[in-house]
């Protein structure tokens, strides 16, 4: 079950994908339930940012009529492994800083794994990594670390707090893909202890280890530099809010 303030979430990001549809050359269908494990598994694992695993269901491909309303005119098949599929399930495969966090453990790099997979030496098909109060915009390492990736790269920026050694830091240039609104802060006079205290900034919700989330950015893209459109689908896969698009679709016929 996903929570209520999460699904509200996910129904405006899916908006903003439909909407902007056109901008990009493929899209990937994330479950709410996965996508809500790994908000929390980011959290858990504060201050170290996650690398996850991503699995797709080979026997589970997109609802057609989803694909076809979120495709662009000009959208790019056979782009990367496991296109139009939806994604399955997500595993922490490490932690650490932003550097490491893009390398496996020793132990994971044994005789399991060919040579030629790379640095990350992975089964996997999609990879995902967390920009701990940081946007979700991709560094040199990451661009790095996706040429090594089957599927896409995903990156999930989170704004929380308490911010503990980790103050949020937005000194970074790049397209950002917000779930949910911009958290802009209210002015305030009011001395207080805790800088998102000083701004007053909102709350999108509270996870289970007792963060505030106020807010949370969403990016997937190829190795090739393109960017992939996320839809945020339920358990039968369909985008939360797809009423919504579906008016939308049959206002502008």
């Amino acid at each position: 079950m996903v929570e209520p303030w999460l699904v509200d979430l996910m129904t405006s990001y899916n908006e903003e994908s439909y909407s902007g549809r056109e901008a990009y050359t493929a899209q990937v269908h994330l479950p709410g339930k996965v996508f809500a494990d790994l908000v929390w598994w980011a959290l858990q694992a504060l201050p170290d940012e996650i690398l996850v695993g991503l699995d797709v269901d080979a026997e589970i491909p997109h609802v057609e009529e989803v694909d076809e309303r979120f495709s662009a005119k000009e959208s790019t098949y056979n782009l990367f492994q496991g296109q139009g599929y939806r994604i399955k399930e997500a595993h922490i495969v490490n932690r650490g800083d932003s550097y490491s966090v893009h390398h496996l453990p020793e132990d994971w790099t044994d005789d399991m794994f060919s040579s030629s997979r790379g640095s990350r030496a992975g089964r996997f098909t999609h990879w995902l990594h967390t920009h701990p109060n940081a946007p979700a915009i991709p560094s040199g390492a990451d661009a790095d670390a996706a040429q090594e990736t089957p599927g896409i790269d995903m990156i999930l920026g989170l704004r929380f707090s308490p911010e503990g050694p980790l103050p949020w830091f937005d000194d970074v240039e790049g397209q950002r893909r917000r779930v949910g609104q911009e958290a802009v802060p209210e002015p305030t006079k009011a001395r207080r202890r805790s800088f998102f205290q000083r701004q007053k900034l909102p709350v999108l919700g509270v996870a289970p280890s007792g963060h505030k989330i106020h807010e949370i950015q969403l990016i997937a893209f190829h190795k090739n530099g393109l960017g992939i459109n996320v839809l945020l689908v339920d358990e039968d896969g369909y985008p939360y809010g797809w009423e919504r698009f579906s008016v939308q679709a049959n206002n502008a016929a």
